[in-house]
Parts: C-alpha cells; sequence; structure tokens
C-alpha cells in the first residue's frame, strides 16, 4: 500500500484527490519539489522546503502551514510508505476557485506528499553518457516568468522534451531569449576545460538547483576551480567533458550535443570523481 499525504492526512493513493476545480490542475498555479531520500533520509530537505516557500512567494502563494510543520510531514510520509531509497514530490497548489484565473476566488490550497521509487536514468548512460540537442524551445524569458520559481506550469520543459524524445535523446539543451547556455528540460549542466568547471549563473535563466549546489560546493571542496558564468553552445562543442545533475539525476555524464562529441565522447575523469563523490556523500561508505 502507497500513502499519499493530503489535505492534512495520510490516504492510500487511490483515495488521494483534490478538486477539478483546483487552479494547479487548470492553470498550473502551484509549486513543487522534487526530493531524494537517501538510506531512509531525506537529503537536503530544509533547503528544498526553503526553495518551496521562496517560489510560493513569488507566486503571492500562501502556504497553510509553517516550513517546520512541512518538513515533518515530509518525513512522516517517507516513514509512513518504508522507504529507505527513493523520491519524494513536494506540491503546493492554489487550491479549488472559479474557472476564471482570479486566485483571490480561490480557497484551500493543497498540501500533497508522494513518496515512492524512482528510477529516471539506467545504469549503463551514467556508464556511457547521454547524448544531447540542442532545443529550439528556449528557456521561459524571465520577465515573464522567472525560472528560480519551481511551478506546476512545466510546458516549457515538456515541450524541449518532446523535441530531445523526437531526435532519440533523453534529455535536450535549452537556450534562453540571449541564446546563452541556460538548462536542460530536467537538469542543470556543467562543462569542464583543462579541469576548471563551468556551469551558467542564476541570471542565465536557471533553476538554481539543489543538487546543483551541492555539486559546486563538492567540487570546491575537491580543490576544483567552478565559475558560474555565461556559456553559449560553442562552449560545450569544445569542453572536455560535460555533465549534467537533477535530484532525480544525480550527477550523470553528457557525451555529444548535436551528434557532436564532447570531448573523447566518454565520461571523464572529472565527472567520474564527482559521481564518486556525491555516491559516498548519498550512500556512505
Amino acid at each position: 500500500m502507497s500513502l499519499v499525504y493530503v489535505a492534512g492526512q495520510l490516504v492510500d493513493k487511490s483515495e488521494a484527490k483534490v478538486s477539478v476545480y483546483d487552479h494547479g490542475l487548470l492553470y498550473g498555479d502551484g509549486v513543487f519539489e522534487g526530493i531524494r531520500v537517501y538510506v531512509g533520509k531525506v537529503f537536503l530537505l530544509e533547503e528544498h522546503v526553503d526553495r518551496l516557500y521562496e517560489s510560493a512567494r513569488a507566486i503571492r502563494l500562501e502556504i497553510p502551514m509553517s516550513p517546520a510543520a512541512m518538513a515533518q510531514a515530509v518525513r512522516e510520509t517517507v516513514a509512513a510508505n518504508k522507504l529507505t531509497d527513493g523520491y519524494v514530490r513536494l506540491v503546493v497548489t492554489r487550491g479549488a476557485g472559479t474557472l476564471g484565473l482570479d486566485p483571490r476566488k480561490t480557497a484551500d490550497p493543497q498540501v500533497i506528499i508522494i513518496a515512492d521509487t524512482i528510477a529516471l536514468y539506467p545504469p549503463e548512460m551514467y556508464a556511457d553518457g547521454l547524448r544531447l540537442i540542442t532545443a529550439s524551445t528556449i528557456r521561459n524569458h524571465p520577465q515573464a516568468l522567472s525560472a528560480r520559481i519551481k511551478s506546476l506550469n512545466y510546458l516549457n520543459n515538456i515541450l524541449a522534451k518532446i523535441e530531445g524524445s523526437d531526435a532519440g535523446c533523453v534529455e535536450a539543451v535549452m537556450m534562453n531569449h540571449l541564446g546563452h547556455v541556460a538548462e536542460c528540460t530536467g537538469d542543470n549542466i556543467f562543462l569542464v576545460k583543462n579541469r576548471v568547471l563551468s556551469t551558467p549563473s542564476t541570471d542565465s535563466g536557471i533553476l538554481e538547483g539543489i543538487t546543483r549546489n551541492c555539486v559546486i560546493q563538492l567540487a570546491r571542496q575537491a580543490g576544483y576551480e567552478v565559475r558560474e558564468t555565461t556559456l553559449v553552445r560553442h562552449d560545450i562543442y569544445v569542453a572536455d567533458e560535460c555533465f549534467l545533475t537533477g535530484t532525480a539525476a544525480e550527477v550523470i555524464p553528457a557525451t555529444s550535443l548535436d551528434g557532436r562529441l564532447i570531448g573523447t565522447g566518454k565520461p571523464g575523469p572529472v565527472t567520474r570523481d564527482l559521481l564518486e563523490r556525491f555516491r559516498k556523500l548519498t550512500r556512505g561508505g
């Protein structure tokens, strides 16, 4: 039996329901977080909860419980599902309202917590690396919607994901409105050149990933120089290595873009080192 936290209670997933008038469903009006569970412990829970509340403030959504209560509800949901290694999807919707856009006519924001297993990429992709394409769909213009808001409306990323799928790739690189590299459809991107790491800065139109920040910290602790900067597609083409980071992906190498090999076309030593360090951090040993 899988239990879902909804409306302040843990219920069987078959009984976990929200109104069809909920603006999260009707308009993508809400925010969410994806969080990993390793060895029974929720990874970087405080950072994820903080970002959830920042996203909510940015869209003027008042979450009906405190951050501390939210964190405790996540832990209780994980424990109730006896989850030792898995994934938590934490969702807050605007709540039920009218068929119009006006959020003032909504009530009862919904907090939903799902704890389950996840397997995003097969092991061979960590061994061999991902193939990427450049999507023609650009990242949301920051004056339309800040990429730092992790909202329920992911159509921008989904359309780019479809482009990748059509090309036989599981990920695609998204550019911003200036033609600079932003991120992939569900992951942040890093390049390695002469053992120096570069990753798009937050003003490049990226979601500031929790795993991204963790890997930056790990890299600096290991003595690598890390630059948060502006990147263009040329930088990927001439990089020695490329890897992606994300809650579900963790640290995964990318070995080609648009049919062009990156470096040797195989996962490089810096990528392998950081993947090992991340796995040691999250799983021990």
